[in-house]
């Protein structure tokens, strides 16, 4: 069977690579410490999942409109507008299958082959992955570790040409856990009205922040109308296996993608969008917990491993991820994934599985219990003590 070239260009996501291999070393037998997945450990709150049977005997579960069922779009565009502050209604939304959706179509519907995708790195790789499938070239943008993972502003600038189309934001970000300041976010409106940037911002994370606040950039004067806000209830409702994410875009766009849905997904489950109404509408005191503990998680894993020599955190300030940099007598982050896993059975990620920038570090994800992340700890410093010394 002969493939279109451009399939060679989409890349798989390492942390289901890595989850795999755990997998299968565990079923023979081995201890296996994953710290690897992105995925809360948690269970779907109970009122969501009753929601969902309750749909279901109400017979949703016939085909809805492509962007999603009226009442839904309306109520995640008053929760939008409730929690950022400026106009949103139901034409600005569209409900999709997850999130990935939203990212994927988003760059189909815009990007042209040869145009450029500004994208700081290290990142999540679907971004790249999708832009190079696409034909556009990707420009990374460092991020500054010692700046709690901020943009490198004057390495943006530098970046920007007039073929450049769009910039990926994620704040909080996956892998490192930073969040974007307002005065970071500021100066890149100014940049993306200057220079007429698309800005895609994926606030998946956005319910997940340890301190201070993890502002929009589509709340700054003028952005609302080049923005396209990617969201879901994969992470702060612990719904990874629902599939249900949503989009916030100008309108002319969301009529684009909703084009893309009929003829690619034809709708989201309306069972599952009725699930979704009760987490927004629903208490959130499971939510909060999940979030404390998280925080409790955090201090775990940052004092853990900053107290392993040759191994360096910075705080993470929102999501469930660290990335620290390890020294590790010259290891690459694949080799060292790979033999902490073979060796002491320890899932972490390679941070070069986030682009080249993520070189010298592993992403750790803390959705695990603290009893599992201590033992994982242990473990990786027992690793890196036993390394020969160079």
């Amino acid at each position: 069977m002969k493939f279109a070239e451009r399939m060679g260009r989409l890349t798989t996501a390492a942390s289901f690579d890595m989850l795999a291999r755990g997998r299968a070393l565990e079923a023979q037998g081995r201890s296996i410490v994953h710290l690897g997945i992105g995925e809360p450990d948690f269970d779907t709150p109970g009122h969501i999942r009753r929601a969902a049977d309750a749909a279901i005997a109400a017979g949703y579960t016939h085909y809805g409109p492509p962007a999603g069922l009226p009442e839904f779009r309306k109520l995640i565009a008053d929760s939008w507008h409730a929690r950022r502050g400026i106009a949103c209604g139901p034409a600005n939304v569209v409900v999709t299958p997850g999130a990935k959706p939203i990212l994927f179509f988003t760059m189909l519907a815009t990007l042209e082959a040869g145009d450029e995708v500004l994208i700081p790195s290290p990142a999540f790789p679907t971004y790249a992955s999708v832009a190079h499938f696409l034909g556009a070239r990707v420009v990374p943008v460092p991020l500054v570790a010692e700046r709690g993972f901020d943009i490198d502003l004057a390495a943006l600038r530098e970046r920007i040409t007039p073929r450049s189309r769009m910039l990926v934001l994620n704040s909080p970000h996956n892998p490192t856990g930073g969040v974007l300041p307002r005065a970071t976010l500021q100066a890149i409106a100014e940049l993306a009205l200057r220079h007429d940037l698309l800005v895609m911002s994926d606030e998946i994370y956005a319910g997940m922040v340890y301190e201070g606040e993890s502002p929009s950039i589509a709340t700054f004067p003028g952005m609302a109308e080049r923005t396209v806000v990617v969201d879901g209830f994969s992470k702060t409702y612990a719904m990874t296996g629902w599939r249900l994410g949503f989009g916030i875009m100008p309108e002319p766009l969301a009529r684009h993608l909703a084009a893309l849905m009929n003829n690619s997904n034809s709708c989201t489950a309306t069972f599952v969008q009725k699930a979704g109404e009760a987490a927004l509408t629903g208490p959130q005191d499971e939510v909060q917990a999940m979030v404390a503990e998280f925080r409790a998680r955090r201090a775990v894993v940052v004092e853990g491993l900053n107290a392993i020599p040759g191994v360096c955190c910075q705080p993470p300030a929102g999501a469930f991820y660290a990335f620290p940099r390890i020294a590790a007598n010259g290891l690459r982050s694949v080799e060292l994934a790979d033999r902490l896993l073979e060796e002491s059975g320890v899932v972490m990620l390679p941070g070069t599985g986030f682009g080249d920038e993520g070189e010298g570090h592993l992403r750790l994800s803390y959705a695990n219990s603290r009893e599992n992340l201590r033992q994982g700890l242990g473990r990786l410093q027992e690793f890196l003590t036993a390394l020969p010394r160079a």
